[in-house]
């Protein structure tokens, strides 16, 4: 691994269960195990610090002027009350580098004190924002007319892709999830591009958790009920089941969101267990047979990684971020468009040699994930950015936004 310096880690979402949260830890816990120095900032209940070891982490409270983006994160309008307090903290951790996850409020003060203290900073791009704004939007203009609603949450999408791009044009070096993300920042922001590797914990996650044994198909959804992670396909693909007569199924979903409701009042066959955590929802992976994930703008999808590390195959959508964690055929599949999706889950239900060898083979896919290893891709990238040239030009972006 290169020199690792020394790190002012900004993040938008830590405490919750989404995937960027989750990663976040998990870089912030890899960097303490290996004892190398890491300034951990982000929001919290309350503003407080304190030290574990080689990390350091600064937690700061959002007020009651705060957005509900999603379940577990908000953006504070007035969160530059704290600039001064995480400015010091910066100085006196005597960062080398400032990593920010996203443009949210943690990420635009990150961002804030890189320029001030003339830091290079690295950002990683975790979501798709603009897709996010586009499905939201499409949800909320229903009474609209089609053409219409298209047009306008097409205008969205390209006006909040524009503004992320302006923000990710600061940073020296830029991390993706991907080769599509990797090509479109490139091309966005002329910066060089890094991939972002993401771990999983392979002893949390484990066949070995299973705990039913009964003769039910379980098919399984991990992640957060909302829009944009198209859940309502769960409802389409029952239905598809039940026109073929194939009963012997339940669907297991854990996760909370505002699409609960309407996926218990369509959804014939399930169980919802709500939010999961540790041995909890490792015990629930294990028990699933093939984990469906219908979304189209996840760009990576830490819980295809947890499903094949606890040895369930899974089918994924052609669009985003997921298809590229599956070998398709050998680890599971990926569904060209919806009637696809379907087909290839029916041919797994109805294939106990195809079941078995798919569930063999994620098992050598997950051994192959670990945290270190994206420490090293930090390395690299952080590395990068502190090579001399870029700074004049991040600066004077920053100071014309």
């Amino acid at each position: 691994m290169n020199a690792w310096p020394r790190v002012a880690f900004f993040s938008d979402s830590f405490h919750g269960v989404d995937g960027v949260a989750t990663t976040c830890r998990n870089i912030v816990e890899a960097a303490r195990t290996r004892e190398l120095p890491m300034l951990a900032i982000h929001a919290g209940e309350q503003t407080c610090s304190w030290r574990d070891g080689s990390a350091e982490f600064l937690e700061l409270d959002r007020g009651p002027l705060s957005l509900d983006i999603d379940l577990h994160l908000r953006f504070d309008l007035l969160f530059a009350r704290h600039y001064a307090r995480v400015l010091e903290a910066v100085r006196e951790f005597r960062a080398d580098v400032v990593h920010v996850t996203g443009p949210g409020d943690v990420g635009i003060t990150g961002a804030r004190v890189a320029h001030a203290l003339q830091l290079p900073l690295v950002a990683a791009w975790h979501t798709n924002l603009h897709e996010f704004a586009g499905r939201r939007l499409y949800a909320l203009a229903s009474p609209f007319p089609e053409a219409p609603r298209r047009a306008l949450t097409s205008v969205a999408e390209e006006f909040v892709l524009w503004a992320c791009m302006r923000f990710y044009r600061i940073a020296r070096v830029i991390l993706a999830p991907n080769e599509e993300h990797i090509r479109l920042l490139r091309a966005g922001t002329g910066r060089p591009v890094f991939p972002m590797r993401r771990g999983v914990n392979n002893k949390l996650f484990s066949s070995g958790k299973r705990d039913t044994h009964d003769s039910v198909f379980r098919l399984g959804y991990v992640g957060r009920l909302c829009p944009e992670k198209k859940v309502r396909f769960l409802a389409e693909l029952e239905q598809a089941l039940r026109r073929d007569g194939l009963d012997n199924y339940r669907f297991l979903i854990v996760g909370a969101g505002g699409e609960r409701a309407w996926l218990e009042r369509n959804l014939v066959q399930a169980d919802f267990t709500g939010e999961l955590h540790g041995e909890f929802l490792a015990r629930a992976y294990a028990n699933m047979d093939l984990f469906v994930f219908p979304s189209e703008t996840d760009t990576y999808g830490n819980v295809v990684a947890e499903a094949q590390a606890s040895g369930v195959p899974v089918v994924v959508t052609s669009k985003g971020g997921p298809k590229y964690q599956v070998q398709d055929g050998k680890t599971g599949f990926v569904g060209a468009d919806a009637e696809d999706f379907i087909a290839k889950t029916k041919r797994v239900m109805t294939n106990p040699k195809l079941h078995r060898s798919l569930r063999e083979a994620t098992h050598l896919v997950a051994d192959g994930k670990s945290w270190d290893k994206v420490l090293d891709d930090l390395a690299d990238a952080y590395q990068v950015s502190l090579r001399p040239g870029a700074l004049g030009r991040s600066a004077t972006i920053l100071a014309a936004s």
